[in-house]
């Protein structure tokens, strides 16, 4: 395969994880009326960490030292990132979470230039990101001709934003070892399902037992397995690959088109309605994400 070859695979591969990842914006409210934040959470990872496995039923040997790596990325992108955005889209509309976190971009680029000395900043960038904040100003007030601060699911989805920053600097760093990129994905999967058993504890959200009905819904079950192994066991390796091959950075542009993808199918499948405010925030959102990448 010729390096343009593995450049349109690559960005290929972006486009389908950029898809899939908008409608798990509505599949996760669609769960919220049943499962709790942390519960889809868990079920989700462990249906992606199995189907990995049965995907690429091997194992690969890694230095004891890269475990911290993989340990990181567990807990900023699926810990942080996902727990925080499945709560976020329990207190606000899916549409806005998607519109919010689309600014991951801009703090994968932060990020890149103070940990791994990247070069990204510029005056584009910051004139883009003050453009994308506005933006997220308002889609955040969706229509409220008054400022009213309630910013739980708003400002939740906007710390998730930041976690992914975060956890795009550590995927930088593991593709440096040269792993396999299904086999480091489901590393990161299995530390943060370890990880998320104490939460699970603590908080009681154990209830398989309690509540056994809630997967005998065909709608509960296919909505649980599209997050499992198609958004995050194919999206999160194939995520993975994309950054080895076009850059962390660059390929982070697609990100900008998720909440396309969402408003849409919020507005056919959940019934969200789209405010003239909420779809100006939007359009000025990506708009100002764009100018960031120039």
């Amino acid at each position: 395969m010729s390096f343009r070859d593995k450049k349109v695979f690559g960005y290929l591969l972006a486009a389908a994880c950029v898809f899939f990842w908008g409608i798990t914006f509505v599949c996760t409210k669609y769960l919220l009326r049943d499962f709790s934040p942390l519960e889809i959470l868990f079920y989700r990872f462990i249906a992606a960490y199995l189907g990995l496995w049965i995907l690429r039923p091997r194992y690969e040997k890694i230095a004891a030292r890269d475990n911290i790596l993989f340990a990181l990325a567990g807990f900023s992108g699926v810990i942080l990132y996902q727990l925080f955005e499945n709560i976020a889209i329990n207190y606000t509309n899916a549409s806005n979470v998607s519109v919010i976190v689309s600014i991951c971009p801009l703090f994968t680029v932060i990020f890149s230039q103070i940990f791994l000395k990247e070069k990204h900043l510029s005056v584009w960038f910051i004139i883009g990101f003050i453009i994308s904040i506005t933006g997220v100003t308002l889609v955040c007030l969706n229509g409220n001709k008054t400022l009213e601060f309630k910013p739980k699911g708003d400002f939740l989805a906007l710390f998730s934003a930041v976690c992914w920053g975060l956890y795009s600097v550590v995927i930088s760093l593991i593709n440096r070892k040269n792993y396999d990129q299904i086999c480091a994905t489901r590393r990161i999967f299995f530390f943060a399902v370890l990880m998320m058993i104490p939460l699970m504890i603590f908080t009681n959200d154990i209830s398989i037992l309690q509540n056994s009905s809630r997967f005998t819904k065909p709608l509960n079950i296919l909505s649980l397995l599209f997050l499992g192994i198609i958004a995050s066991g194919f999206c999160f390796a194939a995520w993975n690959k994309a950054c080895k091959i076009v850059g962390t950075v660059k390929v982070s542009c697609g990100l900008y088109l998720i909440p396309i993808v969402t408003i849409i199918f919020a507005f056919f499948v959940l019934g969200e309605k789209i405010t003239l405010a909420g779809a100006l925030g939007a359009a000025i959102t990506i708009a100002g994400l764009f100018v960031s990448e120039r």
